[in-house]
């Protein structure tokens, strides 16, 4: 399971948001964050800033930033350089997290390139992903300190998602379990941008809160749609190779739903998933099962949970051309699955 939505094709100032003002707005607010990310992770000594930088110019789509600069568009100033300086932060706390995911699941590649635990050693990817929380640290502080105490909490929820993860679901159910992982680990930074963006702008608090919610639900779908992909998308059209977290032991929603399944398929997977599969056959077998039981149709109703939360989070914003944005982006995440 990946750490949210990543990609090494490109940012996201090229994405088109439904209105001309709006995609100029956003990517110039996009260019402001990667100005702001290199000039602030280039001080220091050299050896510290070439392996921070490393992954953060290796791509993604800067979608903690665009959510940013969406929010701010509720209030009388957005894009400020202070929404900048937050949305910066937040893309600097998620870089910094894929760093130790990946010493954590001993990835070997990221964002298309080699992972820098593979190129360095864990010592090093793991010191670079400090460096990281550091200058994130050092821009919330030139905000203010609700800022601080916001990322504060929200970094105990990124660490608790790990903890979770790592130790396992053990007694407890174990969709409950995925569920709080991917709120936790991805969800609350998606959430934290939509929060900090509105507040920085200056937008009403109860608006911020929507944000922050509709963030929240956007980050569950995105998390939920890739684990779909994972495992039912065409190669050719993904370019991601099915059942990625099959191979690593991984069991995500559709799987897990799946393994509950009252079928014959669903008993079948039962006897086959007992760990990580290690050979493409016997891949392909698990995928072809998967397709057979209700765990990818059931992974979708909960898709369709988490849209019905933002229509209804975006019903108390203003209808505006970000809240057109934001309900297009949502939904054009669900049509990933095909």
């Amino acid at each position: 399971m990946t750490n949210g939505p990543t990609s090494s094709h490109g940012s996201s100032q090229s994405v088109d948001l439904g209105d001309p003002q709006l995609n100029q707005r956003v990517g110039a607010g996009v260019a402001a964050v990667e100005e702001l990310l290199r000039t602030e992770i280039t001080q220091g000594e050299d050896f510290v800033h070439e392996k921070a930088l490393y992954l953060a110019e290796a791509g993604g789509k800067r979608f903690r930033p665009v959510m940013a600069l969406l929010a701010s568009e509720y209030g009388p100033e957005p894009g400020s350089a202070r929404v900048v300086k937050a949305a910066t932060s937040v893309e600097m706390v998620h870089v910094a997290t894929l760093y130790h995911d990946d010493v954590m699941d001993e990835a070997e590649r990221r964002r298309g390139v080699e992972s820098a635990n593979s190129r360095w050693g864990n010592s090093v990817a793991i010191l670079a992903g400090d460096a990281l929380l550091a200058h994130a640290s050092r821009l919330m502080g030139q905000l203010d300190t609700h800022t601080v105490e916001h990322f504060a909490e929200t970094f105990q929820t990124l660490v608790t998602g790990q903890m979770r993860e790592t130790i396992g679901a053990g007694e407890a159910n174990a969709i409950e379990h995925y569920r709080a992982v991917i709120e936790e680990k991805t969800a609350v930074l998606i959430a934290s941008a939509g929060y900090l963006g509105a507040y920085h702008s200056g937008a009403a608090p109860e608006h911020a809160q929507a944000l922050k919610r509709i963030g929240s639900a956007v980050g569950m779908i995105f998390q939920i749609v890739d684990d779909i992909i994972d495992i039912f998308s065409d190669p050719e059209e993904s370019g991601k190779t099915p059942g990625t977290d099959l191979r690593e032991g991984v069991f995500t929603l559709p799987v897990l739903y799946a393994l509950e399944d009252d079928s014959p398929a669903g008993e079948q997977l039962r006897e086959l998933l007992t760990g990580p599969l290690e050979d493409d056959a016997t891949v392909e077998r698990a995928i072809d099962l998967l397709r057979q039981s209700a765990g990818r149709e059931k992974a979708l109703d909960d898709v369709r949970y988490y849209l019905d939360q933002v229509d209804t989070e975006l019903g108390r914003l203003p209808d505006n051309s970000a809240t057109t944005a934001l309900r297009q982006l949502a939904t054009y995440t669900v049509k990933r699955v095909g």
